[in-house]
């Protein structure tokens, strides 16, 4: 082992301590970790696809990677951010503050407002209607389906919960300046629109003719 080995390591904790990602308290661990982030954000995720003989888009392949790892990060800071209402944590405050602001609706409405698949959607309204948090009433035009609503208990948990979940929201904001956040608002809304369309009318189509309706949308 040379000395040139050691001048590298100092470079690289020096670049350490310089980025966010160090903190006074930071171990080894973290440095490892931070290292080993920098490594695969330098390696192009095409080399990979390319290495095994697959093409690949890189762009729409990097749009999807950020937009699951955002989804985990929000997970994350929503946890953290309901730590006081655990009733909540599991998406259970999507489908609250939905009926909040659009109340009345059937269990499949709701679902649906959430973009969930009926399986999902029926166990966070059953885990809701336990904790007291929303009632349910027969339709008076369909007795087939039940209306929901939220009970004085959940609307209780919705005004104590709602300076956490916008905490959170600034939090997930990061350091974006306003008209940042404006421009991602508008991407994200013209994104949710398109999948919302296909969630509607798609929900039981396989993955091909999903594709096939999106090359004719581009076209």
């Amino acid at each position: 082992m040379n000395t040139d080995f050691f001048i590298d390591l100092l470079h690289q904790v020096k670049e350490f301590e310089n980025s966010e990602a160090y903190k006074p308290n930071s171990t080894v661990e973290d440095f490892r970790l931070w290292l080993n982030d920098k490594k695969y954000r330098k390696e192009s995720p095409t080399k990979l696809f390319k290495n095994e003989q697959h093409q690949v888009s890189f762009t729409e392949n990097e749009i999807c990677k950020q937009v699951l790892l955002l989804g985990r990060y929000s997970k994350q800071l929503i946890r953290k951010g309901l730590n006081d209402f655990p009733e909540l944590a599991n998406e259970e405050f999507t489908y609250l503050y939905r009926l909040k602001d659009e109340p009345n609706l059937t269990k499949i409405q709701l679902i649906e407002r959430n973009g969930h698949e009926k399986q999902t959607g029926t166990q966070i309204i059953k885990r809701l209607l336990e904790y007291g948090l929303i009632e349910e009433k027969n339709d008076s035009e369909d007795r087939r389906s039940k209306r929901l609503n939220i009970t004085t208990k959940g609307d209780d948990y919705f005004h104590r919960s709602v300076e956490k979940v916008n905490m959170t929201s600034r939090i997930l904001a990061g350091k974006l300046e306003n008209k940042e956040k404006s421009e991602l608002l508008e991407l994200l809304k013209k994104l949710n629109d398109f999948h919302s369309h296909i969630y509607d009318q798609y929900k039981n189509s396989d993955l091909s003719q999903i594709s096939e309706f999106v090359k004719q949308k581009k076209s």
